[in-house]
């Protein structure tokens, strides 16, 4: 009896992976055809969710340009050619990224791409570090256009060995940057290191109390009681809920709303759901 019970398992396991080879044998297939697929694998337990989450987000990054992931302007953290070492040094260690942007007078003007690990040995040079001593160990920038699609930049990536491209729009200004960790999170979903916090912890106040990080599971009660507003726990029960309702989408990273009197912009969002929200307070006021 046991051994009909395995017969039967190995022969829909069989089939299963023939229709699938089949899929890809077949031409043309859609995309839509393949997720279907891989939808009915989990269903048969055949795959787990997270290895159909990882092939969903590969076939779907051939549609993602770098224009619906890049990080704008206003949030890339850069250093300046006219800044004094201390202060260049100072936000290298204080923001933990690993690449930087420099530029010039014109923040449109890019010289190159700072890395941390080059100014190691500037920490043991005898007497005073001068800015040209940063410069002299900047890195090539690499440009691409708002509308790279993110399969193409990730193989570029690869061959080309490099992990930050500075985004330009039509006009050869920049309207952002991405590095190959944010295009990798499209595919397997947010990367966390030990420098990332938490989603879970509490609001975190920034630029003397103006700017405010929240968590997207920061609950409606937390948020009301911290900013003493008054925004409705009927629907949800999450400021990432209420953020959602008002996109009327998961919105992206970059992408901003007013409402309530706050200008909500997102931090993290792996296009599947909000991770973290930048709240600034506002002029304007539409209470909901």
């Amino acid at each position: 009896m046991s051994e009909d019970r395995s017969s039967s398992s190995s022969d829909h396991q069989k089939s299963w992976f023939e229709r699938l080879a089949q899929a890809f044998n077949d031409e043309p297939r859609s995309r839509k055809d393949i997720i279907n697929l891989l939808d009915t694998a989990v269903k048969s337990e055949v795959i787990d969710q997270d290895a159909f989450s990882i092939a969903e987000g590969a076939l779907e990054v051939s549609e993602v340009q770098a224009r619906d992931i890049m990080i704008p302007p206003s949030q890339m953290i850069v250093i300046k050619s006219e800044d004094d070492p201390k202060t260049s040094i100072r936000k290298v260690i204080d923001s933990s990224h690993s690449r930087f942007p420099v530029v010039g007078e014109d923040s449109d003007e890019i010289l190159g791409v700072l890395l941390a690990k080059d100014l190691l040995p500037l920490l043991f040079k005898a007497g005073e570090i001068d800015q040209d001593d940063l410069l002299a160990r900047l890195r090539p920038a690499n440009f691409i256009p708002e509308s790279k699609r993110l399969n193409v930049l990730l193989n570029e990536f690869r061959t080309k060995r490099y992990h930050m491209a500075i985004v330009l729009d039509e006009y050869g200004s920049v309207s952002g940057l991405v590095t190959i960790e944010d295009v990798l999170e499209q595919i397997v979903g947010e990367i966390e290191d030990e420098t990332d916090k938490l989603d879970s912890e509490a609001i975190q106040p920034t630029d003397n109390n103006k700017v405010f990080l929240v968590p997207a599971l920061c609950s409606i009660e937390e948020f009301n009681e911290f900013f003493k507003t008054e925004l409705s726990e009927e629907e949800f029960d999450t400021i990432g809920g209420i953020i959602v309702q008002q996109f009327g989408h998961v919105p992206n990273r970059g992408e901003e709303i007013e409402f309530n009197g706050f200008h909500f912009s997102i931090i993290k969002s792996d296009g599947r759901r909000v991770k973290t929200i930048q709240v600034t307070q506002s002029t304007q006021e539409d209470v909901i």
